[in-house]
């Protein structure tokens, strides 16, 4: 912070302002994060697609459910029939002609139920539904995802903000401290050269204020981008809030990561998923038991001798049974992949733990600081103040010279940036710890 304000105060800007900003136009929106919230949601892709992923993904169970039910097709045929050549005296002798009933119909239907495969289906509807589970945490990561970023811009917006209010209120500071200085000197008792300074100072800040109107019109294209309005839309953020609870501790947080977090739960339901394809890789070597059934109307009767050109129908129901022989020795290297690949998810698991613990641990040691950093900036604004008190009335008791007044100054105004900073970085820390643990 001390590197950005002295920045500010050290760079010359030669462009204009833009006038909007000076003053709030009829069309600026003044909006809550809450608010700033749902209109990213609404114009997320991200979410759109995760969205549309997990339709899909619901779909796929409900397909898999079907399933259950019997296969049912209905047919049906017209052929044509020649007669019969019968070769009585060999293939190279003229055949007589065996009459035959030249036109064929059939029409029926016949279905398949599976009773019994292995659980393959069973299997597979758990499988889609786990997928559906993955895609679900999916859906809510992107939208926590879009809402730390919501934020992240929002309070960007809201530090710039109270940032060019802090400067202006420092530059009308100065400008009455430069009258009483060339008062001073009018009377003869400062020298030309603490008017200069003075007025070198001033200018210095116009020109930071120049800076900072600019970095509030790039945060607020950024955030208007992420809201789905246009770039040249004035958004306003609320009044300046601290919305966090210091009481909550490491542990509680940890917990809570545990509980909610989605990185964590995705892996998850990755190693019931690998656990499920285990057990459907081992049901290839379990029998297959089904009913089948058949029904139809044909016309000629050509299914018992003596043949008759009349209609004729015949229903038939039975159980079939079927076992694979070769999958006892295809299968073996498939089970083995298997059950490593379950291994594997096993470790990952694991390994997502201890990543979603390191991040929590970051998070709340660095959201921790950024606490302790508003009490210092406090402390030290209140010191600046008095400092500042002091040296103005020591400089205007000839007891001080211009230089240490102004550097008085300007640890005033750096440390009033670096507590409002260490506000708005302890607010974005915070969502970031409850983006983490899956509960922003």
């Amino acid at each position: 912070m001390k590197i950005y304000v002295a920045g500010l105060l050290m760079l010359g800007i030669s462009s204009t302002i833009s006038a909007q900003t000076g003053s709030p136009a009829k069309d600026t929106i003044r909006i809550s994060l809450k608010d700033a919230w749902q209109r990213a949601e609404e114009n997320s892709r991200h979410i759109r697609i995760n969205t549309i992923n997990a339709d899909i993904a619901e779909a796929e169970v409900k397909d898999a459910k079907r399933e259950r039910l019997p296969e049912i097709e209905v047919k049906g045929s017209a052929e044509k029939a020649s007669n019969i050549p019968i070769y009585e005296n060999g293939i190279f002798s003229k055949p007589t002609q065996h009459e035959v009933i030249h036109t064929l119909y059939r029409a029926g239907a016949d279905f398949y139920l599976n009773i019994y495969n292995g659980n393959k289906l069973n299997l597979k509807i758990k499988e889609n539904q786990t997928l559906q589970k993955i895609k679900d945490i999916q859906k809510e990561k992107s939208v926590s995802d879009i809402h730390y970023k919501t934020a992240a811009l929002y309070l960007e917006l809201q530090k710039t903000l109270i940032f060019r209010d802090l400067i202006k209120q420092d530059i009308t500071d100065q400008k009455t401290q430069l009258k009483e200085i060339q008062a001073l000197y009018k009377n003869g008792v400062v020298l030309k050269s603490d008017v200069l300074r003075i007025e070198l100072e001033l200018s210095k800040r116009k020109m930071a204020l120049v800076t900072i109107e600019n970095d509030i019109l790039i945060a607020m294209q950024k955030l208007n981008i992420i809201l789905g309005i246009p770039d040249e839309q004035i958004v306003i953020p609320e009044t300046p809030f601290n919305q966090w609870n210091e009481s909550t501790t490491y542990n509680e947080f940890l917990k809570l990561a545990l509980d909610h977090s989605f990185d964590y739960h995705v892996s998850e339901q990755q190693t019931a998923l690998s656990m499920i394809r285990l057990k459907q890789v081992k049901a290839n070597i379990r029998p297959k038991i089904g009913m089948y059934g058949e029904f139809y109307y044909a016309n000629p009767q050509i299914f018992l001798y003596p043949y008759n050109p009349y209609w004729y129908s015949l229903g038939i129901v039975g159980i079939k049974a079927s076992f694979s022989i070769s999958s006892l020795y295809h299968n073996t290297h498939k089970v083995k992949a298997a059950q490593l690949e379950f291994e594997k998810e096993e470790e990952v698991h694991k390994d997502t733990e201890d990543k979603v613990r390191q991040q929590v641990k970051e998070a709340y040691l660095r959201y921790q600081e950024a606490l302790e950093q508003i009490k210092v900036a406090e402390a030290n604004v209140a010191q600046a103040k008095e400092n500042a008190r002091i040296i103005k009335n020591t400089y205007f008791s000839q007891t001080s010279l211009i230089t240490e007044l102004l550097d008085a100054d300007i640890q005033l105004l750096q440390t009033k940036f670096e507590l409002e900073a260490a506000k708005i970085m302890a607010q974005n820390n915070y969502y970031l710890l409850q983006n983490i643990t899956g509960v922003l």
